[in-house]
């Protein structure tokens, strides 16, 4: 088993991650407007629609909103917790029969049939912690499906301002005296973090020549039984859309959900979030800017892509 898929197993298992995950809009902004993006344009393009396949569903975001809107879904995730927490919140929701709930990989989709799906989707870039077989596991999605499929993946632009800047998440902390235990980290750690960075170019260009976060560090960690974060392959929006095209996808959309908000202090997010009609204003004019392909590639963690078979 490549590490990648080790790394990620283990990640993605703690016990607490069911919740920490499930909690995430309550917490930052920028998931605010990711999701908020992604909410508008499933929502949008649902015609058609009645079966859905969900690859890295997590805690159910969009599965229990897809099934709400009377789809069937089948909610994919690697982790058992999230997989837990989802069923939680899905019988909540009361679509608990509307949902299939399977265990697995992204990187092994053998038991799903061609163009079983009217739609697939893959959210919050599970394909990126696939490296090496990213290419495939997009391949392999796209396998399954009939008619549209929709899927993020890290952004290399949007992550390399991530390397000159080691406290870009407390731009999107929502209320920095929750009790949330990263925000809260975020918070007691943002002098020390200053304090000790210096620009690095030569990392800066490996990423960028490169797209690879994570490697060797990682690998020693796990195998001294740490959790560390996934190895992840970082794409460029032509890279993808590319890819998306030799597979047969057509009418290709890529999007960079993040990229407006993060030219915006926290200060001001946080006062935009806490006003609603401000904020739902924001959010709609957020999705506007962040679908322009001229800035598709400095989302905020993010490249979002959709098209047609």
């Amino acid at each position: 088993m490549d590490y990648s898929r080790k790394i990620s197993e283990r990640l993605w298992n703690m016990p607490d991650k069911g919740e920490l995950e499930s909690r995430r809009e309550e917490t930052f902004i920028d998931d605010i407007i990711q999701k908020s993006h992604i909410e508008k344009e499933l929502l949008s393009h649902l015609d058609g629609i009645k079966t859905v396949f969900d690859g890295g569903a997590g805690c159910g975001r969009f599965s229990i909103l897809l099934a709400s809107k009377g789809c069937e879904v089948t909610h994919f995730d690697i982790s058992q917790p999230m997989i837990d927490k989802a069923k939680e919140l899905a019988a909540k929701e009361g679509v608990l029969d509307k949902i299939t709930f399977v265990k697995g990989a992204l990187e092994d989709l053998k038991d799903f049939s061609d163009k079983s799906f009217d739609m697939v989707i893959s959210f919050d870039a599970p394909v990126s912690y696939t490296y090496p077989k990213q290419k495939k596991v997009i391949g392999e999605l796209i396998r399954l499906c009939r008619k549209r499929i929709m899927i993020s993946v890290s952004s290399r632009l949007g992550y390399l301002p991530y390397l000159a800047n080691p406290i870009q998440k407390n731009q999107f902390i929502l209320d920095e005296n929750c009790e949330d235990s990263f925000v809260r980290w975020c918070v007691e750690n943002k002098s020390n973090a200053v304090e000790a960075f210096r620009f690095d170019k030569d990392a800066v260009m490996k990423l960028y020549k490169e797209g690879l976060m994570g490697g060797e560090s990682e690998i020693a960690e796990y195998e001294n039984g740490g959790v560390p974060w996934c190895i992840t392959y970082t794409f460029m929006p032509d890279e993808l859309e590319d890819i998306l095209k030799q597979n047969g996808v057509k009418n290709i959309k890529l999007a960079g959900p993040g990229a407006y908000a993060r030219t915006i202090p926290n200060e001001l997010l946080v006062k935009i979030m806490n006003n609603q009609e401000q904020r739902s204003d924001f959010l709609d004019f957020c999705h506007f800017y962040d679908s322009n392909p001229f800035v598709c590639g400095m989302g905020k963690d993010n490249l979002f892509a959709k098209g047609e078979l």
